[in-house]
């Protein structure tokens, strides 16, 4: 099977968000699972497997910001379950020269990945500027980053990320 030469590589974490029998056959497709080890094995080996030119993320995210609904993009990613004061301040990892953020070509919302569901307010989410939450971009971004790979990002906002957000959690399905 010969391998297009630097397609587009769309990430998502579950087949139930997306659903790949409209996507066209320069996009490469590769289904991270849930959270950032997941999404970072996952991302590493489907850039090697495809050397693509861009990354896209498309998935679901919990909204933190309460004017925003629907599909938005992200400019910006942080890590926020890095929690490690006093040695750096929170969503900063320490001794680590890597970025603590990282920015994409587009987008105008902020997302903060973390490894858990997030059901309850969080006065450092709302200090932040965050928009949404969700469970892999910051790894996927990483590896973009550290690849030297342009990436964009995609989130539906499926609940309030609140105490019944995953009674009310919507998987969005596009086609």
């Amino acid at each position: 099977m010969a391998i297009d030469h630097h397609p587009i590589l769309l990430l998502v974490a579950l087949e139930n968000e997306l659903q790949a029998i409209t996507i066209p056959k320069k996009i490469k497709v590769a289904y991270t699972g849930i959270g950032k080890i997941n999404a970072a094995t996952e991302t590493q080996s489907a850039i090697i497997r495809y050397q693509p030119s861009l990354i896209i993320n498309f998935g679901t995210a919990g909204g933190i910001n309460p004017k925003l609904s629907g599909l938005v993009t992200i400019q910006r990613v942080i890590q926020r379950d890095m929690n490690a004061q006093p040695l750096a301040p929170r969503g900063v990892t320490p001794f680590c020269p890597k970025p603590a953020e990282y920015v994409s070509q587009s987008g105008k919302h902020i997302c903060g990945t973390g490894d858990s569901f997030v059901t309850s307010r969080d006065p450092w989410l709302i200090e932040q500027k965050i928009d949404v939450v969700d469970m892999e971009l910051f790894a996927i971004a990483a590896l973009a980053h550290q690849h030297q790979i342009p990436w964009r990002s995609y989130k539906f906002i499926s609940d309030a990320a609140d105490d019944q957000a995953g009674e009310r959690s919507n998987p969005c399905r596009c086609s």
